[in-house]
């Protein structure tokens, strides 16, 4: 009788219907890749729905629906999150980075350079999440990462094709290009 009683109480609640049953909406608005975007979405979409449905960058994958492949990793305030497990409702006024946003001035990100002269693909389904895991590992480790620290801190994401061989000696490369990006601006 308790749960019946509470139910209905909270269904006479203002708004309290359209929020139940799915039919209302959220007002999110975020800067996604240097631009301000704003909508009216589901409260429950997910933020890599977000970005594909909505906003039409495809780069970020959808790959196990779960969180353990990191085809969806995406940068949240700078630091790297699985966008398949982030309600988008959850990242209002949030700066958002996705694999279109790293390349400035039709010049790729120092990793999407390393991936490619690497050869840190084959099928390319994972190598948008790796990348931005990739980023996300040597701006907090300060880009001092050998093997074992680079092949530990991407265990979050998967690829089938590779064996991480070339993952690795990408990002390597890109860390000491990136660390001497920074230095040169410092």
């Amino acid at each position: 009788m308790f749960f019946r009683k509470k139910a209905a109480e909270t269904a006479a609640a203002p708004g309290a219907a359209s929020a139940q049953t799915g039919g209302g909406t959220v007002h999110v608005a975020m800067t996604v890749n240097g631009k301000p975007v704003a909508a009216e979405i589901d409260p429950r979409m997910l933020l890599v729905q977000f970005l594909r449905d909505h906003l039409r960058l495809t780069g970020t994958h959808v790959g196990c629906d779960t969180s353990q492949c990191g085809a969806c990793v995406v940068h949240v305030e700078g630091r790297a999150a699985k966008s398949c497990t982030l309600l988008a409702a959850t990242c209002d006024g949030a700066r958002i980075t996705t694999i279109e946003g790293l390349a400035t001035d039709g010049k790729l990100h120092p990793m999407q350079e390393a991936f490619r002269q690497h050869h840190g693909l084959q099928c390319g389904f994972c190598t948008p999440g790796m990348i931005m895991a990739a980023v996300d590992l040597v701006q907090r480790s300060g880009g001092k990462l050998d093997d074992h620290a680079i092949r530990e801190g991407l265990e979050g994401n998967l690829c089938r094709c590779t064996g991480y061989h070339n993952i690795v000696a990408a990002v390597k490369a890109a860390a000491a290009n990136m660390g001497s990006m920074r230095q040169a601006a410092e």
